[in-house]
């Protein structure tokens, strides 16, 4: 019987060992990636810094659970849900002194004395309170009710309205006619009693009105909406952000057919770039003279600056030098950022944006003056981006810190707000981004790619001496979490082949990571995956363009190669930490697997390379973001043996965007391609990202016109794929309907398309992925492998 059963262990092991070594296929990768197994996410710290808290996943369940790992045992364990009911909300606003904290949960109010731990309710209610601060001298919590600004005071339990916002137009008050008003006249002038009844009426009410107790002005918002609404530190005044949206503005609806009710039913989705966006304006309530007033934006400098891109359009550039009813120069519109108080409470500084994008503006606001003292501009004819573009905050009571690619980096600044004197923190070619201010504001902390542009390290700069110092050693990228005393710091960190784990380390240099969770399955370890090679070539302009190269042994190379492109635009896919195209990863090891060498590119406009990769698009995607995918190919038939008619291509959103330009205006460099959710005319796309790149169609026809795939589908010589979604409510199945009719009245029969009718624009059942790369790769297998290697 012993020998049945360890013969039967034996086999069973086999068998398991024997699967697990089994070659990689479409089915295995596509499954839900709770195969792989589950990264911690969303990291927080307990108050006295002694336990980490994350959601996490190791059981596999439907839904992530909420762990806790304290510092010195780092052994995770589920927080049971009654505990995890009674835990205050781990994100809020604390007092200057960090010793009580105020948060929202659950659409109420809560006060945190942190040294003792004692939660008090502030609010209470049926409705939803939000966005809870201190008051400057802290003796009030300040919180967000229906649209208006209360107050709690913390001695005394009052609670004081600070604001009447109110919906819709103020009711006119009705005037009597001329000969309404005659006839009362001759009345109260003939008959005394009535005289004596209206006297005594109006007397009531003077009265009534002197003993009720002071309210805040009557504002009626209109068709507007009330945002950030700011407490000066005097509680004199009340700075409020008023919003309006066009009006004219036509909203895509994306028909979902396969429903619950049987139905064909309707989902909202956008608008289309071009039409009008939503209107700012920055108020001020003056408490004590009880008036209004808006924050002119005429000063700011450059205000009046047209784009460059007009002078190849002069009738319409002429025409928008001035306002049509001032015939003064015309000002653009403005988006105003979250403004911060310095501790002393006498300046209040914001980041204002211009609403094409070209300007940033760093100000300090005078609420009494209601204008804009300007502390730093930034000017960018294609558009004011990249890390920390819009991220500040004060170092002292006169100076700030903010981030500019003033030098073609982001890189770290400070500026006196009295004397306008600047200093730059950091410098050199690569990246500062995700800074946070110690408390003490003697440091900032903060991740760069400066050992490589596919690496993420932590730092910290000393402001005393401008000391850098790096964190974190071992090659990958890390995001950080420090605890609230500052001596530790929560760190998820990844690799290549190693998804991103929770480690913790003290705040110190050279100090050791320490592990909290090992989150891959035994499946996934039984297979070696490959660390692709991160390489770098020269472009034809001469830019050096970084890239992540997956070779076959070369056994089993076939000669052929697949080029991605990663999807986005502005994101980074060659580098060393795991990739968010985990799915696209492993695919490309199957591929590798079957002989073929697969390049996967950061082209002309992804992130982490500065502000002239990121521009590099402007005006014309489909430009050196392709020709960066030619000198790739070019690459790979000259340095790693790939037969020049045997490269496919594919990649979804931009990646999908590309491949289409790629196999349209460049069919002899391509011979397959998968377009996967592709964006197939930019005219068609949303307002906040495309009108930074393009400007608008109406303004800047020209570059719509050359960078849309739509209008070159006649080129197409190549095989090509599509696949979308259906019910795809950011890059819309539309865009893929039409450009299949243009296909067709163009006779090109070398096309299919593959719809998804349940999908969006991320997938999300592993039945849709699978059927979608099993198209990929059979479009590869036929039509790049040569003849007989089928």
């Amino acid at each position: 019987m012993k020998r049945i059963l360890f013969w039967s262990f034996l086999l069973l092991s086999f068998e398991t060992y024997a699967q697990n070594l089994a070659p990689l296929t479409v089915e295995k990768i596509m499954r839900d990636p709770k195969w792989i197994g589950t990264s911690p996410t969303v990291i927080h710290w307990s108050e006295d810094s002694q336990t980490i808290y994350f959601q996490w996943n190791p059981e596999k369940n439907k839904a992530d659970s909420l762990y806790a790992a304290d510092v010195q045992t780092r052994q995770p364990t589920k927080v049971p849900p009654t505990t995890r009911l009674a835990l205050p909300a781990f994100t809020g606003v604390y007092n200057r002194a960090r010793t009580q904290k105020v948060y929202e949960k659950s659409g109420d109010i809560y006060w945190m004395d942190i040294p003792s731990g004692k939660v008090r309710p502030v609010t209470n209610t049926a409705g939803e309170e939000k966005s809870p601060s201190f008051s400057h001298r802290e003796d009030k919590i300040l919180y967000v009710r229906e649209d208006n600004l209360f107050s709690w005071d913390v001695h005394t339990g009052e609670t004081v309205q600070w604001t009447d916002f109110r919906k819709g137009k103020k009711k006119a008050e009705e005037k009597p006619t001329e000969q309404n008003q005659w006839l009362s006249n001759d009345q109260l002038k003939w008959m005394g009693v009535v005289k004596e009844r209206s006297d005594k009426k109006k007397a009531t009410e003077k009265q009534t009105k002197a003993e009720k107790p002071k309210r805040p002005k009557e504002i009626y918002l209109d068709e507007q909406t009330v945002e950030t609404i700011v407490l000066s530190p005097d509680e004199q005044y009340v700075l409020y952000r008023l919003l309006k949206k066009g009006k004219e503005n036509k909203v895509a609806v994306v028909p979902n057919y396969v429903t619950e009710s049987g139905y064909t039913e309707e989902l909202t989705a956008r608008t289309k770039v071009g039409e009008k966006g939503t209107e700012e304006a920055l108020w001020v309530y003056d408490r004590r003279q009880d008036t209004v007033f808006v924050f002119s934006t005429a000063e700011l400098p450059g205000i009046t600056d047209q784009p460059d891109y007009r002078k190849d359009y002069p009738q319409k550039a002429a025409a928008s030098k001035k306002d049509s009813v001032t015939q003064k120069p015309a000002t653009r519109s403005v988006h105003f950022g979250v403004p911060q108080w310095s501790e002393d409470g006498k300046q209040l500084a914001l980041i204002l944006r211009a609403d094409d994008n070209k300007d940033r503006w760093l100000a300090l606001a005078d609420l009494a003056k209601h204008q804009f003292k300007t502390l730093d501009r930034r000017r960018d004819e294609a558009w004011v981006a990249g890390p920390g573009a819009l991220a500040f905050g004060w170092l002292s009571n006169e100076q700030l810190w903010f981030e500019s690619e003033a030098t073609g980096y982001a890189h770290l600044y400070s500026v006196n707000s009295s004397s306008g004197e600047k200093k730059q923190w950091t410098k050199g070619s690569f990246e500062v981004s995700e800074v946070q201010l110690s408390k003490d504001k003697k440091q900032i902390y903060f991740l760069s790619n400066e050992v490589h542009p596919g690496e993420k390290h932590l730092y910290r700069l000393s402001l005393a001496d401008g000391k850098v110092t790096r964190l974190t050693k071992e090659s990958g990228a890390y995001e950080y979490q420090l605890s609230p005393d500052e001596k530790r710091i929560a760190l998820r960190y990844s690799t290549p082949t190693q998804p991103w784990d929770l480690y913790v380390m003290e705040t110190k240099s050279n100090t050791p990571l320490k592990r909290i969770t090992e989150s891959t399955t035994a499946e996934f370890r039984s297979y070696a995956w490959r660390t692709p090679e991160v390489i770098a070539f020269p472009a034809r302009d001469g830019a050096t363009v970084y890239a992540r190269l997956f070779e076959p042994q070369t056994e089993h190379k076939n000669g052929a190669a697949v080029i991605f492109v990663h999807g986005a635009g502005y994101l980074q896919n060659a580098h060393k930490w795991w990739s968010q195209y985990f799915r696209e990863y492993m695919f490309h090891n199957l591929l590798a697997d079957k002989g073929y060498t697969v390049l996967d590119i950061d082209y002309r406009g992804s992130a982490g390379y500065g502000r002239d990769w990121r521009t590099g698009i402007y005006r014309y995607m489909g430009g050196k973001d392709l020709t960066d995918h030619l000198d790739g190919a070019k690459l790979l038939v000259e340095k790693y043996g790939i037969d020049a008619k045997r490269i496919g291509i594919y990649g979804g959103s931009y990646g999908g965007f590309i491949t289409l330009m790629a196999m349209f205006t460049q069919p002899d460099v391509f011979a397959a391609g998968a377009a996967l959710r592709s964006v197939t005319d930019w005219a068609h796309y949303n307002q906040e990202y495309t009108a930074n790149i393009l400007n608008e169609p109406t303004e800047d026809s020209l570059a719509y016109a050359r960078s849309s795939p739509i209008y070159y589908a006649e080129g197409l010589k190549g095989h090509l794929l599509m696949c979308h979604g259906m019910v795809d409510v950011n890059v819309h199945f539309q865009d893929i309907v039409r450009l299949s009719q243009r296909l067709i009245e163009l006779k090109k029969d070398n096309w299919e398309l593959a719809v998804y009718p349940m999908e969006d624009h991320a997938f999300v059942e592993a039945s849709s992925w699978t059927d979608e790369y099993k198209r990929i790769l059979k479009l590869f297998e036929e039509r790049l492998k040569p003849t007989g290697k089928q």
